[in-house]
């Protein structure tokens, strides 16, 4: 099937779905069906109307430029014309070919982000805390909704592990491509003879699920409560408010003691759950695609390196697109990331073009 005769096929569908969604022959959950893949097409369909609109005016001008009868003047400004339009078919070919581009059921979702400090002791939890807080000055620079849902600091203020509900358009598909090991050197500030220390922390993107997408039966869950604990090992509070939930069917263990009530450490508990168990999905299904994975920008996997941050140089590298920016300060602010998760979305659509032509 050519190009054109796909985008024939999107208006068409388009067309179908309007007229089947202005009858009433069909009931609300068959309505709900259909409107959700007429609003996924319709953008495409919008492009692709106004592309086909810039070609048949190009076939004009070709006509006008080629006729016998056509003075040389007007051939003239006609073939300048010409080459304008051709200039505007590319750029608007491509972005409906990214339109059309097959894409990640998950990437309209929002995000569980969960950042833990690896090797590198109380300097792989400060650069933790700082990896956090860029995630979360960025969310807001998007105006998207940030909900912590567990945050461990310790006594130097670093952080042992934080998680967080992101909320907003297109939250998973902007913030799935962070997932792997983050690294940082620097003098930490613990150092007393200036040398350069190597430091790490994970990071954990997840698309969050409702109940309706991952079902989990009470007979498969252990829930032991405890009391939670601050920094340092003093009470938090003096109730058993603490709630560790054991998945018995994976193994999966989540432990939440933000909240002072035990309801709603379990009530997060079980949002963190239910993301760690279909993300523990997609990655059984992708490696069952391993060779489709090639395709795209790192493989999501929490052991890959993906990024370092270099303090003395000002520098933050990608090493998955060979990105380097010398604006560590505005990247670790948390908007200066938009570009660097810009240029991951553009390569990935890149390469998947790449795989389809």
């Amino acid at each position: 099937m050519s190009f054109d005769e796909k985008l024939q096929q999107v208006l068409e569908r388009v067309e179908e779905l309007s007229a089947r969604m202005a009858s009433e022959s069909f009931n609300i959950a068959d309505f709900a069906i259909l409107s959700r893949e007429y609003s996924e097409l319709e953008p495409v369909a919008v492009s692709a109307r106004s592309l086909l609109n810039l070609k048949a005016e190009l076939t004009g001008l070709q006509e006008i430029i080629g006729h016998p009868e056509s003075d040389k003047e007007m051939r003239q400004l006609a073939d300048t014309e010409r080459l304008e339009l051709q200039s505007q078919i590319e750029v608007a070919e491509h972005e409906v070919r990214i339109a059309l581009l097959p894409k990640d059921v998950d990437d309209d979702r929002n995000a569980i982000l969960e950042v833990r400090a690896g090797t590198g002791g109380d300097e792989a939890a400060l650069f933790a805390y700082e990896l956090f807080r860029m995630y979360q000055r960025y969310a807001e620079s998007e105006g998207w909704k940030f909900e912590i849902l567990n945050f461990g600091e310790t006594e130097l203020g670093g952080l042992k592990e934080g998680i967080a509900n992101i909320g907003g358009r297109g939250v998973f598909a902007k913030l799935k491509f962070e997932s792997g090991g983050h690294r940082v050197q620097r003098v930490p500030v613990t150092e007393t003879g200036g040398r350069i220390h190597t430091s790490a922390a994970t990071v954990a993107v997840l698309p969050e699920v409702q109940e309706v997408d991952v079902q989990i039966e009470d007979k498969d869950l252990r829930i032991d409560t405890f009391r939670a604990q601050g920094a340092g090992g003093q009470h938090v509070n003096t109730t058993d408010s603490a709630v560790r939930i054991t998945h018995i069917p994976t193994g999966i263990v989540v432990s939440q003691q933000d909240e002072k009530s035990q309801h709603k450490n379990r009530a997060k508990g079980m949002t963190i759950l239910r993301a760690r168990i279909y993300e523990a999905e997609r990655e059984r299904q992708d490696a069952e695609r391993a060779e489709n994975r090639r395709t795209q920008v790192g493989s999501g996997d929490r052991s890959e390196r993906v990024r370092t941050y270099n303090f003395p140089q000002g520098r933050v590298t990608d090493h998955r697109i060979n990105l380097s920016l010398y604006k560590i300060d505005q990247i670790i602010q948390g908007p200066g990331l938009a570009e660097v998760i810009d240029a991951l979305v553009a390569e990935d659509q890149a390469a998947r073009l790449t795989s389809l032509e």
